[in-house]
């Protein structure tokens, strides 16, 4: 699915796992996936690695269409900056992907949003040590 989430695409989420710590992190990848279930880890069927993502109210309903439920995935490609802190010229150097959020926006029912960390902008690359 992969779509940018909106905040009514999020409303039968109940709670993020973190499968690592985020502290570090400038930003993930968010998505939205269809998956088969309400809860616990999806199957990831990208490149790079699974970071985080959310599971869903008891009663939270399938799509009538597919019976699969909408999730929000949080994700690193190999490039993507976080993978590569010995690379400063490498892919998103500075700005971000698209789906790009700053992991410390996240919250449950909530989409993620771009900040100046996530974006690396010039500010935060010159207050950085």
């Amino acid at each position: 699915m992969s779509a940018m989430p909106r905040e009514g695409d999020l409303a039968q989420e109940a709670e993020i796992v973190w499968l690592e710590s985020t502290e570090d992190l400038d930003y993930v990848r968010q998505a939205l996936d269809k998956v088969t279930t309400r809860r616990g880890k999806p199957r990831y069927e990208r490149d790079g690695r699974l970071v985080g993502y959310t599971n869903l109210a008891p009663k939270a309903r399938a799509l009538p269409d597919s019976g699969l439920f909408v999730r929000r995935t949080f994700f690193l490609l190999p490039h993507d900056r976080p993978n590569r802190p010995d690379d400063p010229e490498g892919p998103y150097a500075v700005g971000s992907p698209l789906e790009a959020v700053d992991p410390r926006t996240v919250n449950v029912g909530k989409p993620g949003a771009k900040t100046p960390r996530s974006q690396a902008t010039a500010e935060i690359q010159t207050a950085s040590p």
